[in-house]
């Protein structure tokens, strides 16, 4: 220390301080800037789901690009540590999306270990901050690049002749179906990854029925080297019902007693003639106004005699229905309220008063003149 305060003091320029200038932050060049710790981490993220979801550079580049952006906006400093975590999934999320790339949600989600509805909610703050246009998902390019991760659609030795398909077949066809699903409300507030499941399924069913009608859903998914996602089921029981409405209006298939196994065998037909065959099926347009005109007219002999009222059930129930979303159709049953005790029902006084005891106490006219004219001697 001692050396080097003898040195500096044989420097002419030591006593003069202009030698030495001060460099505000704000001017330097930055070159020896460093990135944070969360922010490596954050970009370290983007480039490994990249990988794994085998994205293309472009989409590296602009998704790490959002990532920056977002670590340095005032809005996203306060997150926690689980959210920030996340910042990386969304913005590669939003970067397939902008590219038309089909990506869920649940892919991320599932890829991240994390839950949808806290992915959901950073999304849309990424969303609103950096003010980011995210298109819709196209519900077609999704079905196809779905189908194309089913081994039962590529030619392999491991799968059965039988079970073989071409895949352009099976997309069309799913796609048909899909299309089916949308217009009876089964795709509206759902993943569409069950109800795409379920639809390749019946669609691969329908192009060789003799020889697929006894494989099940979940032997399907297994032969197809996929997932079988837990609502698939219930979709396409969804769907068959769907069909077996549909079938009912087909006159040349009314002579067969079709059930949720031998429709399948007519789904091309069905397909054929969909809009027609739902107009009839259920209450659209025109049989939304003819239903009550015709019930305006006067109930049926049957219902009016009292001889068949078998007959009279059975003709309400092949009656179209509305085409309505499933939730209304089938609503959750609500938790039944215990029934108030003998204390709770007892008069306190301190009961509120309903509108029609209110209207009981108010006066007409020629009450309130005649109450003026004796306020006026009190």
């Amino acid at each position: 220390m001692l050396r080097m305060m003898l040195t500096l003091s044989r420097c002419p320029c030591f006593p003069n301080t202009a030698c030495f200038p001060e460099v505000a932050y704000s001017q330097s060049t930055g070159q020896k800037e460093q990135l944070s710790r969360c922010l490596k981490r954050g970009i370290r993220r983007v480039q490994d789901l990249c990988k794994v979801l085998q994205l293309p550079a472009l989409f590296e580049e602009t998704a790490v690009s959002y990532v920056q952006r977002a670590l340095q906006h005032a809005s996203f400093h306060l997150l926690s540590l689980e959210k920030k975590e996340l910042l990386g999934g969304c913005c590669v999320f939003v970067t397939c999306r902008q590219h038309n790339w089909p990506l869920t949600m649940g892919t991320i989600c599932s890829l991240l270990y994390a839950k949808q509805e806290l992915f959901a909610s950073v999304f849309l703050s990424l969303q609103k901050e950096l003010e980011l246009s995210v298109p819709a998902l196209s519900l077609a390019d999704l079905v196809k690049s779905h189908l194309n991760s089913f081994q039962l659609f590529q030619p392999t030795a491991n799968i059965p002749a039988q079970f073989g398909e071409d895949k352009e077949k099976v997309v069309a066809r799913t796609l048909q179906i899909v299309e089916l699903a949308s217009e009876t409300w089964l795709v509206t507030g759902r993943h569409p990854v069950p109800i795409i499941t379920a639809a390749a399924f019946l669609a691969w069913q329908s192009l060789h029925p003799p020889a697929r009608l006894s494989c099940t859903l979940s032997r399907f998914c297994k032969l197809a080297g996929v997932d079988l996602p837990p609502p698939a089921h219930l979709r396409l029981k969804e769907l068959l019902e769907i069909l077996l409405r549909m079938a009912s209006q087909l006159v040349w298939l009314r002579i067969f007693n079709l059930d949720k196994k031998t429709v399948v065998k007519h789904i091309g037909d069905l397909l054929q003639h969909r809009l027609v065959l739902l107009k009839k099926a259920f209450c659209l347009h025109d049989g939304e106004e003819q239903q009550p005109m015709a019930m305006g007219e006067g109930s049926p002999p049957a219902a009016q005699d009292g001889d068949c009222p078998l007959e009279g059930q059975q003709q309400r129930e092949d009656s179209p229905r509305p085409l309505l979303p499933p939730c209304l159709l089938n609503p959750r049953k609500r938790l039944r309220t215990a029934a108030p005790s003998a204390s709770d029902s007892a008069i306190t006084g301190d009961e509120p008063i309903s509108d029609s005891e209110i209207e009981q106490y108010l006066r007409g006219p020629e009450e309130v003149r005649a109450f003026r004219k004796a306020k006026l001697w009190m």
